[in-house]
């Protein structure tokens, strides 16, 4: 890797676009490189998760709106879309735009947590959609897709976002663009401009996932892949872009970010070095945000040592800067304490989250945010006797570049009415590549198989399958099978709209 020093430039240094990180993203993306194995098979693990939670997601409401905005602009020779039949086809930024809110709606798929937050696989939605659309082949969209992780993970690792309150599907606009344009065999001028564009366009703030939080969650990496797909589009026409979009005197660092004493290290593969970023990668054996994978996890543990929840004084959760103020009470959101708040709120609570983990010893995608469970009251007086509390010691584990120490846990201490304790602590989930059960292949064929289980024949589910299982070696008319058609009567339509 080369470690890439990044900061504002005034514009009289005039800064050549070959010292730019945008031009740096691009020359990695053209970089012919071939794909490992193991890449590979972990590409194909990660869009077997991405059917398998949009499948589990087809009907709800969010999901259904883009869906129909999406089947509002047909195309023949376009992209699938989840859900519909196989016949059906649509401009490739509305299908990146339906599929991408399938995959993100139920906030189950897979992460990357450095600096910032990410979920890399909503990359997969774009690049697969442009494939189909311009008849790539399955070696080609593999290429793209490792790209398109490569990219985001590692502006992930070294690019805060959310410490300026910018959310973090900025970092995917350029992932995506950059991704789409190793897929398509781009010159390095022309993504990036793309790369440009694609940053300039998706910049947003974090409100989107503070307070009430709405099913914009579900829209914004969707947003963001639509916005790639267009930039490239732009740039291959010839369109230019803001520059240097990441230095400049009036750049996202300068004005959104780090501003003009920023000091960003961003490390990138060398020439001819392979792209290996997803094999860092993670996904979530509980649908719920990934900091609460592993206390989940412990809290299955913990909750067979209390029979009577009444006689619990406290809970108290102590771990990083991160879970603390975005999902523990350091976030001082009430919202995260209502019974009535929406699943997106209680999906960012881990007070909830705890609650019902250490009460039912499971976590299900739908039953565990029911809101006949979210205000059952022995619920509601066990969830609002837990608390957060940042433990310094976690949050350096948080922030390690050492995956043997880097955590996303914490240690639970149940307080009970008589004064005894129970503690214990775990630092990564058992599904984690590095906890006590990683997950392989059979893990991600099992979790599509019960997500999808009632909703797709399984005549459906095995061919999907079998097809993905094949991905290197799949032609361009194959794959336009990587998509999943409901049986007839069963996909819902959305209320009616502009188009």
């Amino acid at each position: 890797m080369i470690i890439h020093d990044v900061k504002v430039h005034p514009e009289a240094d005039r800064l050549p676009r070959e010292g730019q990180l945008a031009w740096k993203i691009a020359s990695v993306a053209a970089d012919p490189v071939a794909v490992e194995p193991a890449v590979i098979d972990m590409i194909i693990n990660r869009i077997i998760d991405n059917a398998s939670v949009a499948i589990a997601a087809i009907n709800r409401g969010p999901v259904t709106s883009a869906r129909g905005q999406a089947l509002a602009h047909p195309r023949d020779g376009g992209a699938t879309v989840f859900g519909a039949p196989h016949g059906v086809r649509v401009h490739a930024e509305w299908a990146a735009w339906a599929n991408g809110t399938a995959v993100r709606e139920l906030d189950y798929h897979d992460t990357f947590l450095a600096a910032d937050y990410s979920h890399p696989g909503d990359n997969i939605p774009p690049i697969l959609a442009t494939a189909q659309q311009l008849g790539k082949n399955g070696h080609d969209l593999i290429r793209g897709l490792a790209t398109g992780y490569e990219i985001q993970v590692n502006l992930v690792r070294s690019i805060c976002l959310h410490a300026h309150k910018i959310d973090h599907v900025a970092h995917l606009g350029p992932s995506a663009a950059a991704g789409i344009g190793t897929m398509l065999g781009l010159d390095a001028e022309v993504i990036y401009q793309a790369v440009q564009q694609a940053l300039h366009v998706t910049t947003s703030t974090r409100q989107s996932r503070k307070g009430e939080i709405s099913s914009w969650k579900a829209f914004a990496p969707s947003h963001a892949g639509k916005l790639a797909i267009e930039a490239v589009d732009r740039a291959m026409r010839g369109e230019g872009a803001p520059s240097p979009i990441y230095e400049g005197e009036d750049s996202v660092i300068a004005w959104m970010l780090d501003g003009k004493t920023a000091h960003y290290q961003v490390p990138l593969p060398a020439p001819g070095e392979a792209k290996r970023a997803i094999l860092d990668t993670y996904t979530k054996e509980h649908s719920a945000e990934y900091q609460s994978q592993a206390l989940i996890d412990l809290s299955f543990k913990m909750g067979k040592l209390v029979s009577n929840w009444d006689d619990v004084a406290e809970v108290v959760i102590e771990t990083s800067h991160h879970t603390h103020y975005v999902i523990g009470t350091g976030a001082n959101d009430p919202q995260k304490m209502d019974p009535t708040a929406s699943r997106e709120t209680l999906d960012h609570s881990i007070m909830y989250i705890v609650a019902v983990a250490l009460q039912d010893g499971e976590w299900h995608h739908v039953r565990s945010y029911a809101p006949e469970r979210a205000a059952r009251p022995d619920t509601v007086r066990l969830w609002h006797k837990i608390r957060t509390v940042e433990d310094h010691a976690w949050t350096e584990r948080y922030h390690s570049t050492d995956p043997n120490v880097k955590a996303f846990g914490g240690r639970v201490t149940i307080v009970m009415n008589d004064g005894t304790k129970h503690t214990d602590e775990m630092a990564v989930a058992n599904a984690h590549i590095l906890g006590a059960t990683p997950w392989q292949r059979a893990d991600y064929v099992r979790k599509f198989r019960t997500l999808t289980d009632g909703i797709i024949d399984t005549a459906e589910a095995e061919r999907f399958l079998a097809l993905v299982a094949r991905l290197p070696e799949l032609s361009a008319e194959e794959l336009l099978g990587l998509t999943i058609a409901l049986p007839e009567g069963t996909l819902a339509a959305s209320k009616p709209g502009l188009f």
